[in-house]
Parts: C-alpha cells; structure tokens; sequence
C-alpha cells in the first residue's frame, strides 16, 4: 500500500513516498511550481509510475482551523490531482512538517547552512509519516476496503 504525500509551496512542491508496506515514510523528489494543471500532471504521473493507492495534499491552515491561503491554494492542486488520476486524495494537515523537517536534518548532524537548504521532500516526508502512525493497527489498505 504505498502513499504519496505532497507539501506544496510557492516555488517547489515536496514529495515523500511511504515503502510497499505503508509503515515508513521517506523524501521522494522536489519538483518546481509551475503552474496547477503542469504540476498536477506531474504528480499524478508518479503516483501511477510508483503505483501509489493514495495521494496525501497537505494543507495549512489557520489558527480557527480552516484552510488559509495556502491551504485554500492545496485544495485547488488536489482538485487538480483529481481530475488526472483515479487514485483517492485525501487532504492532510502539514502544521510545523517544515520546522520538524529541519529540526531532524540537524538532529542528523548536517550543517547549519545544509539545514537551511529545500527540505520540501523531508516536510512531506514528515506529514507522511505522522498520517501513517496515527493509522490503526492493522488498517486495511485502500486496496483491501
């Protein structure tokens, strides 16, 4: 049951991609804001080609818990996605997925200036993750509801 996540932004979108069981989440690529529909296909095309059950859109939101401006603007994209694939999409909150991302790459050891670098693909990886360990043991995947 492999899951796509995508962090959208205003100049790059993360992706992270969950491993075949759907219990581990790792960074998959940055790929560059063009325009929704360009990177819409883009998206759905890796899904297809990493044969993903689910694609995850992050959405920020503010602090009444609706959807801000960019939040509003991860609905469109996923809209967008969902004109291009069959796969579900689901909509995910990505609250603190970059702070958390840099707070792990310097856990890791790598350098201050490294750690302030694109982690848009580690934020994703991020909100992957927490989404898979908040589901139930023993979850049925997509596939298997």
């Amino acid at each position: 049951m492999r899951i796509l996540c995508v962090d959208p932004g205003e100049k790059r979108i993360g992706l992270a991609i969950s491993d075949p069981t759907g219990t581990l989440a790792r960074p998959l690529k940055v790929i560059k804001h063009q325009q929704r529909q360009a990177d819409a296909d883009t998206i759905a095309q890796l899904a297809v080609e990493h044969q993903v059950v689910k694609i995850l859109v992050g959405m920020a939101t503010g602090e009444d818990g609706k959807p801000n401006f960019s939040g509003r603007k991860a609905l469109r994209l996923a809209a967008a996605i969902r004109s291009r694939c069959e796969i579900e999409v689901e909509m995910v909150d990505e609250t603190d997925s970059t702070k958390q991302a840099v707070i792990s790459r310097k856990h890791r050891g790598l350098s201050l200036p490294a750690s302030h670098g694109h982690h848009d693909d580690e934020a994703a990886a991020v909100t992957l993750q927490y989404y898979l360990d908040t589901l139930p043991p023993n979850h049925p995947g997509p596939e298997d509801e």
